[in-house]
């Protein structure tokens, strides 16, 4: 199913409803839509100036947003024909939007990360448009697609996890590679941040989240660690946090020990399993008749919800050893092109090692 555009072109032009205009601003200033009413408008809104003073910062950093994870797979899964609208809940750089936009679709592109949704800003310029940025949480997509005046759409692709621009930018805080401040908020007005979690959470709170989000064995350890070292002083930086940890796991390979908490500790800061569990269940509701929902992700916690999620609303009919016969699924509305997730090609991971553990996963509404 094609949505009309006039809605679409309506809001381009400051035509939209009250709700919306509240957040309009002028050509490609950006929109900022939050599911937070404490938080000040003026907090949300993008300034000109602000492409200004990162366009120096970002042009010379552009390979980071030129190739897209499973591109080839998402345009065979997506079919982004000219009138499709398209909700890209992780736009990050554009490097997904811009394949979609290429092949005539509108795209909604939705990022927390206000330096990304820039970059993309800039870098999709040229479609005009056919590209709407919206500075939002993907949990948040109802109420971002309602603000905009649009009931569904014809596909819904979340490229999960951390970018590699956030990754790469020691002032993020994200990775042990370079030193900068312990931070890891991919929206910088959240009031959580890794400093306040390491430094203030319970002994028994920083075992849960090592278990549960980083699938650590030695949880207990590097919590009792970890509180040793913060009653001493406080840990401030990304450096002082790997140390603590390589203290009570020893390094017997490659592989940084400090890998699986500083990822129980973003997902933590970020919400992000929480996020992605709201966001599909909303997806149902908001994805035309044969719209496609894709989903890429990065570690096999994310993708056992997703797989879960989508074997349980692809199943027309249930079964259960007590029932003389199986009955209809009440919550069925997904068709499965497939119930394996699809890898990357050898050729992309020798290009690009950060997709080498990316999976996607695919479902059509019914």
């Amino acid at each position: 199913m094609i949505i009309p555009i006039k809605p679409w072109l309506d809001l381009a032009n400051g035509k939209g409803s009250d709700g919306f205009n509240r957040f309009h601003r002028q050509a490609r200033s950006g929109l900022a839509l939050c599911a937070d009413a404490d938080i000040e408008e003026s907090d949300l809104l993008y300034p000109a100036a602000r492409s200004v003073l990162l366009s120096d910062h970002f042009n010379h950093r552009m390979e980071f947003y030129h190739d897209p994870i499973l591109a080839p797979e998402i345009l065979d899964a997506m079919q982004p024909i000219a009138g499709k609208q398209i909700f890209d809940g992780t736009v990050g750089g554009g490097g997904h939007a811009e394949l979609l936009l290429r092949h005539g679709a509108h795209v909604i592109g939705c990022d927390q990360d206000d330096e990304a949704l820039d970059y993309a800003q800039r870098r999709l310029s040229s479609y005009e448009d056919s590209f709407l940025p919206v500075r939002g949480n993907f949990r948040d997509m109802d109420g971002i697609l309602a603000g905009l005046g649009i009931g569904q759409v014809d596909g819904i692709l979340l490229d999960l996890g951390v970018s590699s621009r956030q990754l790469d930018n020691p002032g993020r805080g994200f990775s042990f590679r370079e030193n900068g401040p312990l931070d890891m908020r991919m929206d910088v007005r959240a009031v959580l941040s890794a400093k306040e979690l390491v430094n203030e959470w319970a002994e028994e709170e920083l075992i849960r989240i090592f278990r549960e989000y980083g699938e650590e064995r030695r949880a207990a350890r590097v919590a009792r660690e970890i509180v040793k070292a913060r009653g001493i002083k406080p840990i401030g930086t990304t450096f002082e946090l790997s140390e603590v940890v390589g203290r009570a796991i020893p390094k017997t390979s490659a592989k940084n020990p400090a890998t699986k908490v500083f990822q129980a500790i973003r997902i933590a800061v970020n919400g992000e399993l929480e996020a992605l569990e709201t966001a599909l269940e909303k997806a149902v509701n908001l994805l035309a008749p044969k719209g496609v929902l894709a989903i890429i992700t990065f570690h096999s916690l994310e993708d056992r919800i997703v797989k879960r999620f989508m074997h349980r609303r692809s199943n027309p009919f249930i079964d259960r050893p007590e029932w003389s016969e199986p009955r209809p699924n009440p919550e069925f509305c997904f068709y499965l092109p497939s119930r394996r997730a699809i890898e990357p090609e050898e050729e992309e991971t020798r290009r690009n090692s950060r997709s080498r553990s990316a999976k996607l996963r695919v479902a059509i509404k019914a």
